[in-house]
């Protein structure tokens, strides 16, 4: 047997398999030919799974087990004894590369420890495919997977963002995508350019391009679909507001007998800068003498 960083590798092999984010014809030689041969296959739903075999013609001869977020930590171990029993294991999520905002991480990360051989067949992939029609800057990017879903722990989540220079790619669901455009209005301003990517190669595909507010505005009345959500990086200097100005201009407007946080949100948004960065701003001005 054959030593991995100072470990005994054994003869099972783990597979990630890339599956289509679409269209079943986006499928690879080599996911047919391994669905076909594998020992046993992991899937996120198992019902998904048969349904593409099915379209592609396959048949699937090894054993067929779930492997999803509520069952993965144990199942995952379960899966090991098999690879440490010289099988292949082969994983698949509903759409894309597992371990991607998927199930996967953890058994690949078992393996891994254990000296076994993990390998991967790409497919497509949500993340390059929104960033590619985006008409956004790709040179450089991160991914961020979904967005908190607690508003407070999205907005400081998001606000720590802010300040970041590569173009940011995001996941989240239909009924959550008006809330997290708002919010992301809210900590990146309301004109930073973004791609709403929905439905990516399937038959009713849809990219809507715009400022983050603009976005907002429209998700507000409904949104279907699997959603990928691309955001510009921010650029340092290119017009940035003069802050001495805004910070002035809610002191008037507080002055006048406006709410402080109406007056930071007014000013804010009219500058097209994050609402909690000018507060901050505002607040620690009213603590120097």
């Amino acid at each position: 047997m054959p030593c991995h960083n100072g470990q005994v590798t054994v003869d099972g092999k783990l597979v990630l398999a890339g599956a289509p984010i679409g269209q079943a014809g986006d499928v690879s030689p080599r996911l047919r030919e391994a669905l076909q041969s594998a020992d046993v296959v992991a899937a996120e739903d198992t019902r998904r799974l048969r349904r593409l075999a099915a379209d592609l013609g396959v048949e699937i001869a090894g054993r067929v087990v779930s492997y999803y977020d509520q069952n993965e930590a144990g199942r995952a171990r379960e899966l090991l004894e098999s690879l440490k029993e010289g099988r292949t294991v082969v994983v698949i999520t509903d759409a894309g590369m597992p371990g991607v905002s998927d199930p996967g991480y953890r058994l690949t990360r078992l393996a891994v420890d254990e000296g076994i051989t993990v390998t991967a067949l790409p497919g497509p992939s949500a993340v390059t495919t929104a960033l590619a029609v985006s008409g956004l800057a790709s040179d450089r990017f991160c991914f961020e997977g979904f967005p908190p879903r607690k508003p407070g722990d999205r907005a400081r989540r998001l606000s720590a963002l802010a300040g970041e220079e590569r173009t940011m790619v995001f996941f989240e669901a239909p009924h959550r995508l008006a809330s997290s455009l708002e919010a992301m209005a809210e900590a990146f301003g309301p004109d930073r350019q973004a791609a709403v990517c929905r439905e990516l190669t399937k038959t009713y595909e849809e990219v809507r391009r715009g400022g983050l507010g603009e976005l907002a505005e429209w998700a507000a009345k409904g949104v279907k679909g699997e959603i990928t959500v691309v955001v510009a990086g921010h650029v340092a200097g290119e017009d940035e507001p003069d802050l001495d100005e805004l910070v002035a201009e809610v002191d008037r407007r507080v002055a006048e007998g406006t709410q402080r946080k109406i007056a930071v949100a007014e000013v804010a948004k009219q500058a097209g800068i994050p609402k909690r960065e000018l507060y901050d701003l505002v607040h620690r001005r009213s603590l120097t003498p």
